[in-house]
């Protein structure tokens, strides 16, 4: 948990969040060379074991989707290049930027411009209990939870479950919700973006069911994505949905507090680090979204405060799985048995 200031400024790293944007801002350049090193690497790298995977076939089912699983880490990795994309942050220029995010968005299953819309609304609103619901883990107040009825009760706990998030959710967000505009059903542009990823995605699945046949579908394509999604909705679950994350009401709810103080640094080992590109190191990305992921480990090497701050082991992400209620009083996020608890 991050020690907060106060309100004479304290020490030079325990500076009020919203002066941190500053000097993160040195952070912000990309290099173009290592963008496309990233990019090059990370699409040769899954091509690559699609084709190994592909001659598997030939060998053993089982193999083919050992190597389809591993290939999933670099589906997690195209996502985050995506992601940065989508914050303009990989490439210096928006038009290549946006181009290329929209090409892996076909790889990921995600309609780019809807998922930058949506994903911009997260980053304005993390934090705000005035606007859930846009690109986040629906999260009750204890108070709200209480005063609904048994059967909403109900709906909301099976809706927490590990089976729905973990389970169901990805496949519905990936294969189903991704594929049209909610949220923005009313504007062209996204039912362009995604009706275009739509086309160019089944056309993809045609030329490999025309080749192959059913199998490299079910054996590669179907392995790869649905656990290269589990692993996102993972991540995106443990970045916010922790015992001292931030929430706030409308009228208290600070931008800058809500991005550092409610932002997990999730420690994870080094390898992992470089499958999911640094994407653990979420309190950072909030604060200043707009520096490549292969930055951020500098800012955890020159401050120490962020080496520090909200620091989330992958035994302690675990633990995070029972906490679904935010308590208002105490300021924190609570299980169940810690709410009915409460007087």
């Amino acid at each position: 948990m991050f020690e907060k200031p106060d309100a004479a400024g304290a020490e030079p790293e325990m500076r009020a969040p919203k002066d941190w944007v500053t000097i993160l801002a040195r952070y912000r350049e990309p290099s173009t060379l290592r963008s496309f090193f990233e990019i090059a690497v990370t699409f040769g790298a899954f091509v690559l074991l699609w084709g190994v995977a592909w001659w598997a076939m030939g060998v053993s089912y089982w193999l083919t989707v050992a190597i389809a699983l591993v290939n999933a880490a670099f589906l997690v990795r195209l996502f985050a290049i995506q992601h940065d994309c989508g914050h303009g942050s990989f490439f210096k220029s928006r038009f290549i930027s946006d181009w290329l995010g929209r090409v892996l968005g076909v790889l990921t299953l995600t309609p780019y411009d809807v998922w930058r819309r949506a994903h911009a609304i997260h980053h304005s609103a993390s934090g705000n209990l005035g606007r859930r619901g846009m690109g986040d883990i629906h999260t009750l107040t204890v108070a709200e939870y209480k005063a609904m009825t048994p059967g909403n009760q109900l709906k909301y706990k099976i809706y927490r479950s590990p089976l729905v998030l973990f389970g169901l959710g990805p496949a519905y967000t990936f294969y189903l919700e991704n594929r049209l505009p909610f949220g923005f059903m009313t504007n062209t542009k996204f039912w362009l973006s995604a009706m275009a990823t739509n086309a160019a995605i089944l056309a993809s699945l045609a030329i490999v069911f025309a080749i192959g046949g059913w199998a490299p579908l079910l054996l590669i394509f179907l392995p790869t994505t649905l656990l290269a999604a589990t692993v996102g909705v993972w991540l995106f679950y443990v970045q916010h949905q922790f015992e001292t994350t931030h929430w706030d009401t409308e009228t208290d709810w600070q931008l800058h507090e809500a991005a550092l103080y409610g932002s997990s640094y999730y420690v994870l080992p080094s390898v992992l680090q470089w499958a999911v590109a640094n994407l653990g190191i979420h309190h950072v990305h909030h604060l200043n979204s707009r520096i490549p992921f292969y930055r951020l480990p500098e800012v955890l090497r020159d401050h120490d405060y962020f080496a520090e701050g909200n620091r989330m082991t992958i035994r302690q992400s675990l633990s995070s799985l029972r906490l679904r209620l935010w308590d208002e009083d105490s300021r924190r996020l609570l299980s169940f048995s810690q709410a009915r608890a409460l007087p």
